[in-house]
């Protein structure tokens, strides 16, 4: 995950809706039951949906009372916490 791609895509739930990014990452996850996506594809596919459910999760917490920074903060925390798990 890259904080400055979760915060760019948190930027644009807010100004457009959180239904853009919702349902591209539906289009990326059917994308990889493609047959044929080598490793690396599918790798660099994760790493976008995760970036993306980062984003929702970020907006989400803006959205139940949170600054964006103590949002951003407090999710790549949680993020770095269950990695040193």
């Amino acid at each position: 995950m890259k904080l400055p791609i979760i915060k760019h895509l948190a930027n644009f739930i807010e100004e457009n809706d959180q239904d853009y990014v919702i349902e591209a990452i539906e289009t990326l996850e059917a994308l990889t039951e493609v047959p044929s996506l080598k490793d690396e594809e599918l790798d660099v596919i994760g790493e976008l949906i995760s970036n993306m459910y980062g984003a929702v999760e970020v907006d989400k917490m803006v959205k139940d009372g949170m600054s964006r920074k103590e949002a951003l903060n407090a999710f790549m925390g949680r993020v770095l916490g269950s990695i040193d798990k």
